[in-house]
């Protein structure tokens, strides 16, 4: 991603867009069609300002064609943004890191209805570090610890960390088991394998099946002692353990608390193999079916918590270990053990 040619302004970065090679008219017919919604004034306001710029910083005026420009930079806005109740939490901050604790609800990064409540852009704010960008996502209906980059000297070295799976990861889920629980509660622990295939502009990510032999297979097969095929990869790319913590028997069968440690990163992944066993996470609307979309009930929080994780520091190589401080609602609280990073 080239340098913005704008500044973060009120911890918002701006955006890019490209316009297409065949768009004849100006880059503001270009954004009316686009954009229908915005309104001709708020767009003159915005063109008058300055808030709309070319590749190179050059201001776009109401009679730049679109031809003049491959991409062009603005910020967006969202209008009438309701507040989520939820404080996201600094557990740490260094030169180097920023950990917070999200609260369900609150989105990692700016999106869709959602700007100024997102835990990047807040901290932006609380903390004055435009600079600050997050490390890794989660969901936004989960909660839990969140690594930032505030430094950007330093920011790849920690990337490389997530890129080559060198954090240890572990949630914590709330599910339900159904009646007779017995029979569900002795099949923990386990591990879980699938193959899980996301596709842009698609909310639920889908699972794709594999040939029995390729169920061992996590990359694509050596074709000598150094290179690897370019045909495409088959068997399971999504892994997670799955143990016991705790669980209490109902009419229904049981609630059962559950920690989960994945050895991959696929999207949805937990809440994905979870479903996938029967057992989908308490409050999920996206698995095992998609729901109608609703407002938020906060009173119904998804039983989903990035409870913690820990690796080994690329600057000095010490152990880092970083807890949220947040329960599950519907499960009751258990004392977290050490996290130890992967090897």
């Amino acid at each position: 991603m080239p340098t913005p040619p704008l500044p973060v302004r009120d911890g918002v970065g701006p955006t890019r867009l490209r316009i297409p090679a065949d768009v004849e008219t100006t880059v503001v017919q270009f954004l009316r069609a686009r954009f229908p919604h915005l309104g001709h004034e708020a767009l003159a306001s915005r063109i008058a300002v300055g808030d709309i710029v070319g590749n190179d910083g050059t201001r776009i005026t109401e009679h730049t064609p679109a031809s003049a420009h491959e991409f062009i930079w603005y910020y967006r806005s969202v209008p009438d943004e309701q507040r989520i109740p939820f404080d996201v939490r600094v557990l740490h901050q260094d030169e180097h890191l920023v950990v917070a604790d999200k609260p369900h609800f609150v989105p990692t990064t700016p999106g869709g209805q959602f700007l100024q409540e997102t835990a990047l852009v807040r901290l932006r704010n609380q903390l004055g570090i435009p600079d600050l960008v997050p490390l890794h996502r989660l969901d936004r209906a989960t909660a839990g610890v969140l690594l930032f980059s505030p430094n950007p000297a330093t920011r790849g070295a920690y990337q490389q960390l997530f890129e080559h799976r060198r954090v240890t990861r572990q949630y914590r889920a709330v599910i339900q088991l159904p009646a007779p629980a017995e029979l569900y509660l002795e099949r923990f622990p386990l591990t879980y394998r699938n193959r899980i295939i996301k596709t842009k502009g698609i909310i639920n990510a889908e699972v794709e099946a594999y040939a029995p032999r390729a169920s061992g297979r996590l990359e694509a097969p050596r074709i000598g002692k150094r290179r690897r095929s370019h045909a495409p990869t088959t068997g399971p790319n999504a892994v997670t353990d799955i143990t016991l913590v705790s669980y209490q028997l109902n009419d229904d069968g049981a609630l059962a608390h559950v920690a989960l440690h994945p050895r991959t990163g696929r999207t949805h992944q937990l809440r994905i193999h979870l479903a996938a066993l029967g057992h989908g996470v308490l409050h999920d609307r996206f698995y095992p079916e998609l729901l109608e979309h609703r407002a938020d009930d906060y009173t119904k929080p998804l039983q989903l918590l990035a409870d913690g994780l820990a690796f080994a520091d690329p600057l000095t190589g010490e152990h880092r270990s970083f807890t949220s401080q947040q329960t599950l609602s519907f499960a009751p609280y258990i004392e977290p053990g050490p996290i130890h990073p992967s090897h």
